[in-house]
């Protein structure tokens, strides 16, 4: 595709697109700020790179905000040269990212997943430098950073340049509303129902949690680890989804919205360049789904775990295919194959006659 960096009319007046070009990414800088900030500080792979694509924006609005203010006259390169090359080094991020980002995921439960946080950090910062290394590598011998002027129409003649776009961001997202939606079609008359008692799980969830706070901050550092429910709960909607639709569903309401304007601008053939496209949304986006993928793998074997780092209440859609709810107490469940209670030493101190006294139970 090519991007118009200055055009020239009948007349002689000559218009500059820097500060377009320098407005968008300043957008698009903003818009993953934001999205990083609700994100928290992560440090598996994918944060890692969600860091860096935030620090290698911010380095392009600096270029274009002194190409802007000192003039293509005294500046060093071309702005021709930093669009090409931008365009070409997000063009190869994706396939690394989602290949590298899975393989963190599989990680997560072995010996390398449990090491410390220092370790997990150097080791997600080397590979972060590597991918990013190695694109800027490929763009510098793939690109054509020269201008080219046509003659657009009568008496318009404007200034283009060369840049990508990342067909794999966007055949990707296209596939994933597609198939997202045609799982859901079978289901349309149910979604409604499972949908409220996810959500009356959820708000029972957080009501627990802040009873438990409540009580652990009053009383004593007792814990108690139990099983899963084994009657369901009232206002469980029969038929229960199978789990892997479960947790669709629970994918689906985070990120729809997202999927549906992606695919929207695929379909309309509404061309964007890699170095807009490659944002935090998508890289979020791709991590549910990364994490939701091995949520399902693990969930017969860890029940309800909490994975890290994700955005999507995958506990929640565990339970709303089990028809169970979690316990009042939060808990770890060992082994959800054994449904039973193991209650932990528990020590409680009292005070009797204003004198401590010591119960264990």
């Amino acid at each position: 595709m090519l991007a118009i960096i200055a055009q020239t009319d009948a007349s002689g007046r000559h218009t500059d697109n820097t500060d377009r070009l320098l407005a968008v990414m300043l957008m698009k800088m903003i818009m993953d700020v934001a999205v990083l900030s609700f994100s928290g500080r992560k440090l598996s792979f994918l944060g890692m790179c969600s860091l860096s694509i935030v620090v290698v924006d911010a380095v392009m609005v600096l270029l274009f905000s002194s190409l802007l203010f000192l003039g293509p006259e005294r500046y060093l390169v071309s702005l021709c040269f930093i669009l090409a090359n931008a365009s070409a080094t997000y063009e190869a991020l994706p396939l690394p990212l989602m290949c590298l980002g899975l393989l963190d995921c599989c990680l997560e439960g072995t010996y390398l997943g449990k090491q410390s946080a220092f370790s997990k950090f150097l080791r997600n910062t080397a590979l972060t430098l590597l991918v990013w290394i190695l694109a800027v590598i490929y763009s510098f011998g793939s690109v054509k950073s020269d201008s080219m002027k046509l003659d657009y129409q009568e008496g318009l003649s404007v200034k283009v340049c060369e840049v990508r776009e990342s067909t794999l961001i966007n055949y990707f997202m296209l596939g994933l509303f597609s198939a997202v939606g045609c799982t859901m079609l079978p289901f349309c008359s149910m979604i409604p129902k499972w949908v409220g008692e996810a959500n009356r799980k959820s708000e029972a969830r957080e009501e627990r949690e802040n009873q438990s706070s409540d009580l652990l901050f009053t009383s004593t550092n007792c814990m108690e680890t139990k099983g899963i429910e084994e009657n369901p709960p009232e206002g469980t909607v029969y038929p229960r989804p199978p789990l892997w639709f479960s947790l669709i569903l629970g994918f689906s309401l985070t990120w729809m919205p997202y999927l549906a304007m992606s695919a929207v601008c695929t379909s309309l053939s509404f061309r964007v360049p890699a170095y807009v496209t490659l944002n935090l949304l998508w890289l979020e986006c791709t991590n549910s789904f990364l994490t939701g993928v091995m949520f399902w793998a693990n969930s017969n074997k860890q029940g309800p775990y909490s994975p890290p780092e994700n955005w999507c209440p995958w506990p929640i859609y565990w339970h709303l295919s089990k028809g169970t709810q979690q316990q009042p107490f939060p808990a770890a469940v060992l082994n959800p194959s054994k449904e039973k209670r193991h209650t932990l030493l528990c020590v409680i101190e009292e005070e009797v006659n204003n004198e401590p006294v010591t119960r264990q139970t």
